[in-house]
């Protein structure tokens, strides 16, 4: 896998392409398409496959109050990518490009720079300085600068359902991460480094690992969650807590695991928590033996519904 960063007008890459452009965030059902039809290209007519996405988020810059939370950082966006079988990413600084006009972005960057003999793009694609360029304008182009142009209709699912990443967020800031995964086409994954927290978990019986999300990350709401815990390429059965432990009065919001079957020490690495599905509203307790209780419960609970899910 390729990797180029930064300013798309400084790149070199050699080969020939089939490319496509987004920002891809969650690489999801729709997003699978794309890439397969493209791979699919490349393969018969000996091309790349590449994909070009954006690191920030456009609207980071162009609106940041409008910015999305992102369902998958730009490493995981490329692990995602990868197995659709691209084989060379351009993460692009949107500054370099933001003032670039529709027909010096085709000219500039898909043929000079990244060799575009095919372009596969959504049907509502805009491209260009303030969106100007759509894909009628891309064909044109094509035919002037030596690739072609293929549309790819939009993904649905079960009642005809589309699949988007604007839906997709929106489920998982609901906590219906079953219906989120359904048009993901896998369990929504948060990541994360494990943090020192005020170990009270240890002290109940149920030790968890705490984790910083970077604040542009989508979080589900509030509540337990069966999850897979993926580390160092383990993967364990694992509850989740989101939220802010009201029995114990704590204000800040906190992201927290508990694994089932691990012992030892998770400060530093990073944990991604695969989930499954959403146990139970978070709630304060009248007592600490009553909240034990309840993990009992949900550590039973998550056993049931893991067992019956294919981890990751």
């Amino acid at each position: 896998m390729k990797v180029l960063t930064g300013d798309p007008l400084s790149w070199v890459f050699d080969q020939p392409t089939a490319v496509t452009i987004g920002v891809f965030d969650g690489v999801h059902l729709g997003h699978q398409r794309v890439m397969a039809t493209l791979v699919d290209l490349a393969a018969r007519e000996d091309l790349v496959p590449a994909a070009l996405t954006f690191d920030p988020h456009p609207l980071e810059f162009l609106a940041p109050e409008r910015a999305p939370k992102l369902l998958t950082d730009v490493e995981q966006r490329i692990e995602l990518l990868e197995g659709c079988g691209i084989r060379m990413v351009g993460v692009m600084a949107f500054p370099h490009i933001r003032d670039l006009p529709a027909p010096a972005f085709a000219r500039e960057v898909l043929s000079e720079r990244i060799l575009a003999r095919h372009v596969v793009v959504g049907r509502d694609f805009r491209f260009g300085r303030d969106r100007t360029g759509d894909t009628a304008l891309l064909g044109r182009l094509g035919e002037e600068l030596g690739f072609r142009v293929e549309t790819v209709d939009m993904v649905t699912v079960a009642h005809g359902e589309i699949v988007s990443a604007t839906r997709i967020r929106a489920y998982v800031a609901a906590g219906d991460v079953e219906a989120a995964a359904r048009l993901l086409g896998r369990p929504f994954e948060l990541r994360g480094r494990v943090i020192r927290g005020d170990a009270r978990g240890r002290t109940l019986g149920f030790p968890t690992a705490n984790l910083h999300v970077p604040a542009r990350m989508a979080i589900p709401a509030d509540g337990v969650y069966a999850v897979w815990a993926v580390v160092d390429d383990q993967t364990h059965p694992a509850m989740a807590n989101i939220g802010v432990r009201p029995t114990f009065g704590v204000s800040a919001r906190t992201v927290e695991a508990h694994l089932l079957d691990f012992d030892g020490d998770l400060y530093g690495k990073v944990l991604r928590l695969r989930f499954v599905a959403r146990l139970r509203d978070e709630k304060a307790f009248a007592s600490v033996e009553e909240l034990i209780d309840q993990l009992e419960a949900d550590r039973r609970r998550t056993v049931r519904v893991l067992g019956g899910r294919r981890a990751g």
